[in-house]
């Protein structure tokens, strides 16, 4: 789709105001949408080659380095030259939760708090509240708090797939 040779670059974009960018022609924003959707996903693409690279360069000196901490996880610093290399590897915890709700329910059942170990939480799909009947979702209302998430708006040519 052939469009005016003074459509904003990428780059450019960033000078304009939200404002100015807003008066843009549809036409012109639909282009918009597709490059920056397309800057994205190259920017994910060489981001991931690139760590990938980091960690071909620095993955085993770090883990010596954390080794000889004797850690397993955390930051350790490298000399490179004139540089220093922070190596982080973030600590990733998972807990089952059914072990953990029968965690709970011992301590409890012992007479102690559990609020003093481990923090609770409830949640409830909103698949499954919209399931229930109607006296149930009543009850629950008080706890429901509805906010709207952030706007997405996709442009498409007219009878393009929806």
């Amino acid at each position: 789709m052939p469009y005016p040779e003074n459509t904003p670059s990428i780059d450019e974009l960033l000078n304009l105001s939200t404002g100015e960018i807003a008066q843009l022609p549809v036409e012109l924003l639909a282009v918009l949408q597709r490059e920056i959707a397309e800057a994205a996903r190259q920017m994910r693409a060489v981001s991931a080659r690139f760590n990938a690279a980091l960690d071909v360069r620095y993955g085993s000196r770090a883990a010596e380095a954390r080794r000889a901490c004797g850690k397993d996880t955390g930051t350790v610093r490298i000399a490179d030259g004139a540089f220093t290399v922070v190596a982080d590897l973030p600590k990733r915890v998972d807990w089952d939760q059914e072990q953990l709700a029968a965690m709970v329910e011992r301590i409890r059942a012992a007479g102690d708090d559990p609020a003093e170990y481990v923090d609770v939480t409830y949640k409830v799909p909103e698949r499954k509240y919209a399931a229930w009947p109607e006296a149930i979702r009543a009850g629950f209302e008080p706890a429901r708090t509805v906010r709207p998430g952030a706007l997405k708006v996709e442009i498409k040519p007219e009878g393009a797939d929806r």
